[in-house]
């Protein structure tokens, strides 16, 4: 016995698509050579307009919607900073393994979730298909985290059956390509 979520909504994702990501080349023919900063080792931040608001380089997976339970930690939290308000925000999402593993988001040979750092949020969906939260981006909410719970479930077949997700925003710039 797995146990099952309660009162679940629909979480829409787009996983990051770390290889597509890599070949990316987002200043044509500047001095970037990846969609990835080589001291950081995350997705560059490109100011296309110059207003100063950095855009993230990368490519996505196509989203997938799962269930999952809602836990909302931090909302737009009033956090001033010289430049104004920069709001935290910070929510959990607890996902079932059966659900994941419909989905083909578990790894066949190491068994671990697909859901990593760096996969962002879109939108969550209650359970007719209808639309509750949309998430903006910038900034986004971003999984900082994806922890299994839940081990040894089950007396004949001990099994995990919980995925938490904790996600959160991501603060903006933009260096100035010269």
């Amino acid at each position: 016995m797995r146990g099952r979520l309660i009162f679940p909504f629909q979480a829409e994702l787009c996983r990051q698509d770390t290889q597509a990501t890599a070949s990316l080349d987002p200043d044509g023919a500047g001095p970037l050579e990846s969609g990835y900063d080589r001291d950081f080792r995350e997705p560059v931040l490109a100011d296309d307009d110059g207003d100063g608001l950095g855009r993230a380089v990368r490519d996505e997976h196509p989203p997938v919607r799962l269930p999952c339970q809602v836990e909302a930690k931090v909302f737009d939290a009033l956090q001033m900073a010289a430049s104004g308000n920069t709001p935290d925000s910070a929510i959990e999402l607890l996902f079932h393994f059966r659900n994941l593993e419909q989905q083909g988001l578990v790894d066949q040979e190491t068994g671990q979730a697909l859901i990593n750092p760096g996969d962002r949020l879109a939108g969550l969906y209650d359970a007719a298909g209808s639309l509750v939260f949309a998430v903006t981006n910038p900034p986004g909410l971003f999984v900082r985290e994806a922890r299994p719970l839940g081990f040894g479930l089950g007396r004949s077949r001990p099994q995990r059956n919980l995925l938490l997700v904790t996600l959160e925003d991501r603060r903006q710039a933009a260096r100035r390509f010269a």
